[in-house]
């Protein structure tokens, strides 16, 4: 009997902590999916937290298009492009022009993110997550923004692998390029051409950053950059020639057979420019606005592997 009652109060004891056992379970389960989806930091300092995937993303650039499809994205809603508007996205609504993007038109697409440009369009911010839609702020101008856009990118949609190996592949595709090339540091200067005159691009701008990743010198860093843009400075023929860079890159808005023209007859008619070497001797190269003038993004190899034939030509044939 009382082996009986023995092993009576051991079942109960056994069941009791299967029970609790269940129940904390039951409650670590519960406390997991209480966690968010994703929280990312973005380029205005935010920790943005995702409490589910996103299933409906709009775009403000169409720079973000190609590396968000590459780590396993979709778009609801996108902006109207001439260029880097990948095949996927070409049928997809448009929420008006990079610069001029239609809160009205992103609100129709119901998305449930929206993520902007740094430097474009952080005002949308408030009206839209007034309207209780995520927001996600990214910069892209650098290699090391687009690095970290592609990371955030690779955590929206959950695929962070996927993210690391664009990231690694873009790394090395870099380096074949540093590898093909003489390592030593040329200083070049780099000039952006409008309508409205010239200014001298520093190490934030792509050009300045592409050389950089050359390990080029830019003659101008260091300079004070211009009130309104901290990747230009003011333009000076004078300084310039103090400077005498070995190689000067031509950045420019507009029609390129233009400001080519413009340029070229600047330099023939002005003594000053007939003693920097770079022009002396032939060493004034035009960049490609596709790759020079809008961010290259996840194209970053692309742009360095432009930059570095136009001094080595010979090392890519």
């Amino acid at each position: 009997m009382r082996r009986l009652l023995l092993g009576a109060l051991l079942g109960l004891f056994l069941l009791g902590s299967l029970a609790l056992s269940g129940c904390g379970s039951t409650q670590q389960a519960a406390s997991s999916s209480d966690a968010p989806f994703a929280t990312i930091h973005d380029a205005l300092g935010r920790d943005v937290e995702l409490a589910k995937k996103p299933s409906r993303i709009v775009v403000t650039s169409a720079s973000f298009l190609e590396p968000l499809h590459e780590v396993g994205g979709d778009v609801v809603g996108r902006p109207d492009s001439k260029t880097k508007m990948p095949a996927y996205a070409k049928d997809k609504a448009s929420v008006g022009k990079v610069y001029q993007i239609d809160l009205e038109k992103v609100l129709a697409c119901e998305p449930d993110l929206v993520i902007l440009n740094k430097g474009m369009n952080e005002k949308l911010v408030s009206p839209l997550e007034q309207n209780g839609i995520k927001t996600l702020v990214l910069d892209m101008k650098s290699y090391d923004d687009v690095k970290a856009e592609v990371r955030a990118l690779a955590m929206v949609t959950g695929e962070r692998e996927k993210g690391e190996e664009l990231i690694a592949s873009m790394d090395e595709r870099i380096a074949d390029v540093r590898a093909k090339i003489p390592q030593e540091a040329r200083r070049v200067s780099i000039i952006h051409s409008t309508n409205q005159g010239l200014t001298v691009q520093l190490d934030g701008s792509i050009a300045g950053c592409t050389a950089n990743l050359l390990g080029w010198q830019n003659v101008a860093s260091g300079t004070a950059p211009l009130e309104k843009n901290p990747d230009a400075a003011p333009y000076s023929l004078e300084t310039l020639v103090l400077q005498d860079p070995e190689a000067i890159f031509i950045t420019s808005m507009g029609d390129v057979a233009e400001a080519k023209a413009g340029m070229d007859s600047l330099m023939q008619d002005s003594p000053a420019w007939q003693t920097i070497a770079a022009v002396r001797e032939g060493r004034v190269y035009y960049l490609p606005q596709d790759l020079f003038l809008l961010s290259p993004g996840i194209h970053y190899p692309e742009a360095v592997a432009s930059m570095a034939k136009c001094l080595y030509p010979e090392a890519f044939e």
